[in-house]
């Protein structure tokens, strides 16, 4: 006990207790108050350092898993549909073809004496062409001429001898039957006459076509003959002599697909180019078209009508026509590479804030590079270009805006 109260601490109020805390620190032990706060600080720091260090790999696992996230949301490239193209056309391949176009052959057999113009000459109607020989036809029109001369002679004395035996029956000399038979003979004999004057007729049409004539204006674009041929015209399949085209005027056949048939109507303007001469635009005019869609092509065969007075174009040439669409209504056109096509049908991927949305469509036409689109998308939906394979609904994604193409 008395060990006890000795370790007591003075009271403050006692008289030793100033004495006791003057007293130096070496006199109350070997450093333990130093050692002890030297401790306690070490152990803060300790602590403080495990904190931080807690905390800031905390901060760096928040900011590595935002930017893993971030980077796994892809960036895709979008734009805005474009209106409905107002100026829509088509190429198509076309066939230039003369107006009016025809071989020339010839009606009668011989040996050809002389032809008077050769391709590229430019004739009129009724111009001669071309003479043949023909010594067979004329000797049997000379023949039937004679023929024809001794059966009107003998008509003549049939005549006669008919109205002599009508005189002598109205005198009761010969009876009846001898008149009539006597009428009859006339009569037969006038026919014999006409015959032979057909004949005649046939043989001097023959003969005309000794001479080849030009059947309308146009533009010489063969000749298959020359002087000494043999002109054999009762074969099955006779030698054309002669090619003869009009081409102040020209036509057009284009075989348009189905899908344009009925946006192609008569009387619309068309426009022709050619690779012959690039930057060259020839007007045309849609005339006819067979009204009937072709089982084998399935398309309609279109006439177009171009005025070729300056002789810019050439038949048989290869001409591109272009025509003008009417634009559709409530339509809209996109770029071919936003496509997506699925066994779910045709669509696109639209964005909606950071989320995709797959949006099925109806194709109206196909421009190449654009689409038009009938039903499916607005112009302000924001759609996705080069979609991937993967890209589906919901799917969260970056946008990136491109500038929007012009319509086709």
């Amino acid at each position: 006990m008395e060990d006890i109260a000795q370790q007591t601490p003075p009271h403050p109020l006692d008289p030793d207790y100033s004495q006791q805390r003057d007293t130096p620190a070496s006199a109350a032990g070997p450093g333990r108050g130093m050692f002890l706060l030297v401790g306690l600080i070490l152990a803060a720091l300790f602590g403080a350092a495990i904190v931080y260090g807690i905390r800031d790999r905390s901060k760096h696992e928040e900011q590595l898993k935002t930017t893993t996230d971030a980077a796994a949301v892809p960036t895709v490239n979008t734009t805005y549909p474009s209106g409905g193209a107002t100026s829509a056309e088509i190429t198509l391949p076309g066939n230039v073809q003369a107006f009016i176009e025809t071989p020339i052959y010839a009606r009668t057999n011989g040996y050809l004496k002389k032809w008077y113009y050769d391709i590229g000459a430019h004739v009129k109607k009724g111009a001669l062409l071309a003479t043949i020989e023909t010594p067979e036809v004329d000797q049997q029109l000379e023949q039937s001429k004679a023929e024809l001369e001794r059966i009107q002679a003998n008509a003549a004395l049939a005549g006669v001898t008919s109205d002599r035996w009508q005189a002598l029956l109205a005198k009761h000399a010969v009876s009846q039957q001898e008149a009539d038979q006597n009428k009859s003979n006339y009569i037969a004999a006038e026919a014999a006459v006409d015959s032979s004057r057909a004949n005649v007729r046939r043989l001097e049409e023959l003969q005309g076509y000794e001479r080849i004539l030009a059947p309308f204006d146009g533009t010489i674009t063969a000749r298959n003959t020359d002087i000494g041929d043999l002109i054999d015209a009762g074969t099955s399949n006779p030698r054309e002599l002669f090619h003869l085209a009009s081409m102040g005027t020209l036509r057009v056949f284009v075989a348009v697909p189905e899908v344009y048939a009925d946006k192609i109507q008569n009387g619309e303007a068309a426009t022709l180019t050619q690779d012959s001469r690039p930057g060259e635009v020839i007007a045309g005019k849609v005339v006819r078209n067979s009204s009937a869609i072709n089982t084998s092509t399935r398309t309609l065969n279109v006439e177009v009508e171009v005025n070729n007075t300056t002789g810019r174009l050439l038949p048989g040439a290869y001409v591109f026509v272009h025509f003008k669409l009417p634009p559709g209504t409530h339509v809209v056109t996109i770029p071919s590479n936003a496509l997506i096509f699925r066994s779910e049908g045709l669509q696109v991927g639209v964005v909606h804030g950071d989320r995709v949305e797959l949006r099925r469509i109806t194709i109206g036409h196909d421009f190449g590079s654009t689409v038009e689109v009938t039903s499916g998308v607005d112009t302000h939906d924001q759609i996705i270009l080069d979609p991937s394979d993967s890209l589906t609904a919901n799917t969260v994604v970056h946008p990136n805006l491109q500038a929007a193409k012009g319509a086709h």
